[in-house]
């Protein structure tokens, strides 16, 4: 999966979603530290819209972030229900 840049759909929202197909397909589990900012932004996207895309994640409850350390997955019961 990757970011549409011709897609109207903001480029960090898309992101934010590829990652929480991730995420519920089991590809990233529960625990599990998410890539770099530096990996994601392979995506050919910034590192501004790698970050926002991880901030809207956090606020949504499928990622929690530990200062110095990385983003994780946040265990099943806080993500949102689908």
């Amino acid at each position: 999966m990757t970011v549409d840049q011709l897609n109207p759909e903001p480029l960090w929202e898309q992101l934010a979603e590829i990652l929480r197909q991730r995420i519920r397909a089991g590809e990233l589990k529960p625990r599990q530290v998410l890539p770099s900012e530096s990996h994601l932004d392979e995506h050919g996207v910034s590192r501004g819209t790698v970050r926002r895309a991880m901030q809207a994640l956090g606020k949504q409850g499928w990622t929690v972030t530990i200062q110095g350390r990385g983003t994780y997955v946040a265990e099943r019961d806080s993500w949102p229900a689908e």
